[in-house]
């Protein structure tokens, strides 16, 4: 059994909990309120920078050239991607750019961000690696699952069709490929601290979607 295979075994109990959550269930049904869908994409907005950052850092720290080369296209997209919620969803959501300025990272989406940052730098290759993986291959098998099931002209269409599209599973199975390869060769302990990475990202997922399904603010 692969690494990922691995891993996606062990946690395969919390992917289900993500996936029959609250916030999934009525994003496929297309019953999720706006207030909550505009909730994530702002703080989403605000993850990807963070998300790209971790990427650039683990560029940095890759092994071999194909893998730097890998890892920079993927922090580059993922600005892109933050800069396209700003062009498209965030004007479809009625979310100005005044608004967005002014929203702070939720406390859920602090902890996530300088969860990744804080790995990409501190901990090994591969082990920042396993925490950044979570984000592509969560969000791949939910998008598709969603698709399975949503209803029809349903109002986050576009999300869905961006997480269960192509060209995004294709940049997942090549970030799978390369989790496989480091862990390979990657001592016991290493790989030991790889599954945590991973398991504490997934974690930190099904929390993103919770906090936005709860409107989450500060306390204080």
């Amino acid at each position: 059994m692969s690494f990922t295979a691995e891993i996606w075994k062990e946690n395969s109990a919390l992917f289900e909990t993500i996936r029959t959550m609250p916030f999934n269930q009525e994003l496929a049904a297309g019953t999720l309120s706006q207030e909550r869908f505009r909730h994530y994409m702002i703080q989403d907005a605000h993850y990807l920078v963070a998300f790209g950052r971790a990427l650039a850092v683990a560029a940095a720290k890759a092994d071999n050239s194909d893998e730097v080369a890998q890892f920079s296209e993927a922090a580059h997209t993922a600005i892109i991607v933050e800069r396209s919620l700003h062009a498209d969803f965030m004007e479809q959501f009625n979310v100005s750019p005044a608004t967005f300025a002014a929203t702070p990272l939720s406390p859920t989406t602090h902890h996530y961000s300088s969860y990744l940052i804080a790995t990409a730098w501190s901990a090994s290759y591969p082990v920042a690696l396993a925490s950044l993986l979570p984000c592509f291959w969560i969000y791949a098998e939910i998008g598709r699952d969603i698709l399975a099931r949503a209803a029809k002209n349903n109002p986050y269409d576009a999300w869905i069709a961006t997480y269960a599209g192509e060209e995004f599973h294709a940049a997942v199975r090549d970030v799978i490929t390369t989790v496989d390869r480091v862990a390979s060769v990657a001592s016991a302990e290493t790989r030991r601290d790889m599954h945590s990475a991973y398991t504490h990202a997934a974690k930190l997922e099904w929390m993103f979607w919770d906090a936005a399904y709860r409107l989450e603010q500060w306390a204080v």
